[in-house]
This record gives C-alpha cells, sequence and structure tokens, in this order.
C-alpha cells in the first residue's frame, strides 16, 4: 500500500481531523478505517492503516527483548500507540500527548511515508524539506546511486 498527495488541513480544537477524500480513497479495504498513530521520526506523527501496523508490529515482536538495544527499541516505538477510527464524518481524532510531541496545532500537512501517512507541524515539515534541487540530486544519488532504476521495467 503507498499513498500519493501532500495536503495542508487543520486540527480542530478537539485534535481531530478531516481526512481528505483522496486519502480515502487510497484506503485499502482492509483498513475498514481503523488506523494506529504512533510517535515518527523527526517529530512527526506517522498513521498507518490497521493492515500495515498490524504486519509491522509483528516485526517488532521477533525482536528479543533479553537485548538491550532491542528492547528499548521495543519499549520507544510502541510508546503512545494509539487506535483511531474514522468518525462518520471522516474524521480522525489524534490523542493529545502525541499532537504534543509533533507539536501540531491548528495547521498541519499530512503526507505519504512509506506505507503510512506523515502528519506533520506545517512549519516543522516546511523546515524539514527545505533543500535545493542540487541537495536533493546529491541525496538521490547517495540513496539510489546503485540501483538501475529503468522505468521501461515497470511497464513488463
Amino acid at each position: 500500500m503507498s499513498f500519493l498527495g501532500e495536503y495542508e488541513l487543520k486540527l480542530d480544537a478537539k485534535g481531530r481531523l478531516r481526512l481528505p477524500g483522496a486519502l480515502k480513497q487510497q484506503l485499502s479495504p482492509e483498513a475498514k478505517g481503523r488506523f494506529v498513530v504512533n510517535r515518527g521520526f523527526e517529530e512527526c506523527l506517522e498513521i498507518y492503516p490497521i493492515n500495515v501496523w498490524q504486519d509491522v508490529r509483528k516485526k517488532v515482536e521477533k525482536l528479543n527483548q533479553f537485548k538491550k538495544k532491542e528492547r528499548a527499541f521495543i519499549r520507544y516505538f510502541l510508546r503512545g500507540a494509539t487506535e483511531v477510527v474514522l468518525d462518520g464524518a471522516d474524521r480522525l481524532n489524534i490523542p493529545k500527548h502525541l499532537l504534543e510531541y509533533a507539536g501540531i496545532k491548528g495547521d498541519a500537512i499530512i503526507t505519504p511515508g512509506k506505507n503510512t501517512l506523515e502528519l506533520w507541524n506545517k512549519a516543522k515539515y516546511e523546515k524539514e524539506l527545505a533543500m535545493d534541487s542540487d541537495s536533493f540530486a546529491d541525496l538521490a544519488e547517495d540513496v539510489l546511486g546503485d540501483i538501475d532504476l529503468d522505468i521501461t521495467d515497470l511497464n513488463e
């Protein structure tokens, strides 16, 4: 499952956000409007469709709790993870402690992650992605430079 689109939105005073219709249409039927919201990297929130969360959770549960680093990861990763469900108005009620972690009040951005959605404080998101085209080209070379992404292979 992958998502497309970057959307500006506003959270209401109760911490609810309306999931953009275009994103809702991209959800797999297995998700059934259920998600897990969790702390992400760089102070954003990760919103996992429930079926994606279940797969990730299975991988985390394979870690060895008798190894200190793995135990620390399990503890940190699972803390605060909260299930949320789309209400009748297509809103998600994001827990206050997670909104505080991400510094989200009012204006926010929701954008694709890898099989997830990322929810950002708008100003933090713009700062995180402040990169000129040459810097992005350098990043792409560092990350993908050894991979042959021949688009003609995609059509087969």
